[in-house]
């Protein structure tokens, strides 16, 4: 799923996000690509993830898409 941020909002590529999860930078593309973390794509086609919802999804707070 790819949205799009607002001018402010911090956002994390995906080696910062599978150091936080400890797990490999696959992975977290694979959960991305499986619906259960939301994607921004840069223009060069990168993918960048919001670090609110990386961090809800890091404490268990499930997203909004889940509830």
């Amino acid at each position: 799923m790819t949205a799009h941020p607002t001018e402010s909002e911090a956002l994390l590529t995906p080696s910062e996000v599978a150091t936080l999860f400890r797990v490999d930078p696959k992975t977290v593309t694979r959960w991305a690509k499986a619906g259960k973390l939301s994607s921004i794509r840069t223009l060069g086609g990168h993918r960048r993830y919001r670090e609110a919802e990386v961090r809800d999804l890091l404490s268990g707070i499930p997203s909004q898409r889940e509830a």
